[in-house]
């Protein structure tokens, strides 16, 4: 590692540093306003069986969708750094809007479906991806994971708001064609309102351009992350269970809908999030990660036991519990194993795991949910999140956790172990 890119310890005045201002609760609503668009379109399985596709078909499409977004992070990741994100953010921002008006127009299977969820999902995770860069360059590094932590929180919010709208929407509009006319139609209208938010965004003074830009695969290599690529894949194939597959569950079993799933997913999520903000620098990430894979493990073990909407309300509360911490961890961990002028290309890169954690597995759900059915396909996800966070304490436990320690002595409590 070049130790003149090594990201500076902050001094022990940085305790006292106020990140909750303007910038964050920019950042805050503007999560809120993407993931109540992103939830909007839950439903997007539902849209590939109304135009006579299948699970397989879903997986297909998804997997397009993310090797594409997947190969633009590659572009983009170093875009951020080398540019800013404000460029990059707007970029990102019109490709979401842009994918979900094709979505409200599709009449068929045919390629404009496939490059428009291309579109959507490059646009959303790059938008995660700026906004995470921007917080991070904010605050000092010992409260990174904090930040990251309250500033996903946000994230829960429009969950709720936004599953809660797409039920209301799919109880007081009967017909499907125009149903996902408001969906998808609401999704752009949001992704709209983002677009303009996000330029109201002041530069975050502690940005370290880069002098020219750097290729990411050359980055990722020189600064590889380690097993906490496996934990983001993991927490990939959550989302791809619950935001994908789940609606056709509830669909199968004849419930009334996901908004009670999301809706107590989100509460819990959001509740744990606040509750142990501080766990980054006392029980350590490595810690959060094991504990955030070990609940995302029981809750999808407990999802294809519900046969009543309210049964959903358990599971969704553990894997709340194992979103709330698993973000934040693998966020950090990912993003903090590069300089502080690669940042952005750190955080894109580990978000990108996650999206190809969704490429890896995506097909293979729908093809085990079409040939052996929904109980399968949850036990297969349960079992890989299961065995990846075993693996992943073994291995990290041989490295000590700085954030942790850093943040003990920077707190007075002492040094970490």
């Amino acid at each position: 590692m070049n130790p003149a890119k090594t990201p500076a310890t902050p001094s022990l005045s940085g305790t006292q540093h106020n990140i909750y201002d303007r910038v964050f609760w920019l950042a805050y609503l503007a999560n809120i306003l993407a993931v109540m668009a992103n939830a909007l379109t839950f439903r997007f399985a539902e849209l590939v069986h109304y135009l006579g596709g299948n699970e397989q078909t879903t997986g297909n499409i998804v997997s397009v969708g993310l090797i594409v977004a997947v190969l633009a992070r590659l572009v983009l990741s170093s875009s951020i750094d080398y540019y800013g994100t404000r460029l990059v953010w707007t970029l990102c921002s019109a490709l979401f809007t842009g994918g979900s008006l094709v979505f409200l127009l599709a009449t068929g299977l045919g390629w404009p479906l496939y490059v428009a969820r291309a579109a959507f999902y490059t646009g959303l995770t790059g938008m995660f991806a700026c906004s995470m860069t921007h917080i991070q360059n904010h605050v000092p590094l010992h409260r990174r994971t904090e930040v990251i932590g309250n500033l996903g929180s946000s994230g829960f919010v429009g969950m709720i708001i936004g599953s809660n709208i797409a039920d209301q929407v799919v109880r007081w509009i009967p017909d499907l064609h125009e149903q996902f006319y408001a969906l998808f139609g609401g999704a752009a209208a949001i992704g709209l309102v983002y677009l303009l938010l996000i330029r109201q965004f002041p530069q975050t003074g502690h940005h370290e351009p880069m002098t020219e830009p750097q290729s990411a695969v050359r980055l990722l290599y020189r600064y590889w992350p380690g097993a906490v690529v496996l934990a983001a894949m993991m927490m990939g194939l959550g989302q791809t269970v619950t935001t994908v597959f789940l609606t056709r569950f509830a669909t199968e079993r004849g419930l009334n809908g996901i908004a009670i799933f999301f809706s107590a997913y989100a509460i819990s999520a959001f509740c744990f999030r606040i509750s142990v903000r501080n766990w980054g620098w006392t029980i350590g990430r490595r810690w959060m990660l094991f504990r955030g894979l070990m609940g995302q493990t029981a809750g999808h073990l407990m999802i294809p036991f519900v046969t009543e909407d309210w049964q959903l309300l358990i599971p969704a509360i553990i894997c709340g519990f194992g979103h709330a911490i698993l973000f934040p961890a693998v966020v950090s961990l990912g993003a903090g194993a590069f300089p502080v002028s690669a940042r952005g290309t750190g955080t894109a890169i580990i978000l990108g795991m996650t999206d190809l954690g969704g490429l890896v597995f995506a097909p293979f759900l729908g093809w085990i949910i079409d040939e052996a059915g929904f109980f399968w396909m949850f036990a297969t996800s349960a079992a890989s999140a299961f065995l990846v966070g075993c693996l992943y304490l073994v291995v990290a436990s041989k490295h000590p956790d700085e954030e942790s320690r850093h943040g003990r002595v920077a707190s007075g409590v002492g040094t970490a172990p």
